[in-house]
């Protein structure tokens, strides 16, 4: 889940509480049932998707690559993890939660997928190191990495603790480094790669509440276009995806406990509504993934240095 940018309409961007999840139950409270198009397309806990944005048959673009995933548990880099084994490759991913990583290896292995879950922390630097270099050791290579793993506190920065600050930066920014500078050797010995790493629109803008956030983001961005020129000579391409706001998990964890599962959806599609101008609708977490198999594939060689933004519109409006 990322941040959104501002305006007004009935339930509007400047009349939303500091964060995400209670402008939706402000959303929700004003909305006593589902919309019919939500109700027919959405589930508790989803967005609704237009028919036409059905995903296509899975291809086999990555057939004989290895991928690493950061954060692949749940939302973003789940979908992520599963999508680029659809696609052929051998993934290696990683995250703090087990019972989940089992989980998602169970499900891509089922699908007939090739997938090993590593329990890894991307705050410490061995783990890191001994994720990517066992992700290599049991597959041979390393040719494509998405370094997704981040978090979100939602505070004003003089009610943010210091240890609070550290974390964010430490899981959003630092992570990130310490995934690069693992992935690089490797990738190196391959011949090049691509280095993915998910940003946020919250580079561009912000919103109440997310001081911590938006600069780790912003760290990201420096990191990405840095990067990209340490490495371009060694056929690294490096780049962040930036989502806007997302139906994940992490914005689920901050449902109000007297909303209804009703509720919740009509208000998440009400969010949707009034703060993603374009589509309308938040972003599912395999919308996202999307992008970062499109950008990581050879059809894009020469995307690098860059922010590629996948906002469903939401910077555009004013």
């Amino acid at each position: 889940m990322t941040g959104d940018a501002h305006g007004s309409r009935a339930v509007g961007r400047r009349s939303l509480l500091t964060s995400t999840a209670a402008g939706i139950a402000a959303a929700a409270a004003a909305t006593s049932l589902v919309p019919p198009a939500a109700a027919a397309s959405a589930a508790p806990g989803t967005s609704a998707v237009p028919a036409a944005a059905a995903r296509p048959a899975p291809g086999r673009r990555f057939a004989g690559k290895v991928v690493v995933v950061t954060g692949a548990t749940t939302g973003i880099g789940r979908a992520a993890a599963m999508a680029f084994a659809r696609e052929g490759a051998k993934v290696g991913f990683c995250g703090r939660r087990e019972n989940l990583g089992r989980q998602v290896e169970r499900e891509i292995r089922n699908a007939g997928g090739e997938a090993t879950y590593v329990r890894a922390d991307v705050r410490v630097p061995a783990e890191v190191e001994a994720f990517v270099a066992g992700v290599v050791r049991k597959y041979g290579a390393l040719h494509v990495a998405l370094n997704n793993a981040g978090i979100q506190i939602v505070k004003p920065l003089h009610e943010m603790t210091v240890e609070e600050w550290d974390d964010t930066a430490h899981t959003n920014a630092r992570g990130v480094f310490l995934a690069i500078k693992y992935e690089v050797p490797p990738m190196r010995a391959a011949g090049g790669g691509v280095i993915l790493v998910t940003g946020s629109a919250n580079e561009f803008a912000s919103r109440p509440g997310l001081g911590a956030y938006s600069a780790s983001k912003g760290s990201v961005t420096g990191l990405v276009r840095t990067a990209a020129l340490d490495y371009g000579a060694d056929n690294i391409r490096v780049a962040a995806i930036s989502p806007g706001t997302t139906d994940t998990p992490l914005l689920d964890s901050r449902r109000p406990p007297n909303i209804t599962d009703e509720q919740w959806v009509a208000g998440k599609a009400q969010y949707g509504a009034d703060n993603v101008d374009a589509l309308r609708r938040m972003a599912r977490p395999e919308e996202i993934a999307a992008a970062a198999l499109a950008v990581a594939s050879p059809e894009m060689s020469f995307v690098t240095g860059t922010s590629v933004v996948v906002d469903g519109g939401m910077l555009a409006g004013l």
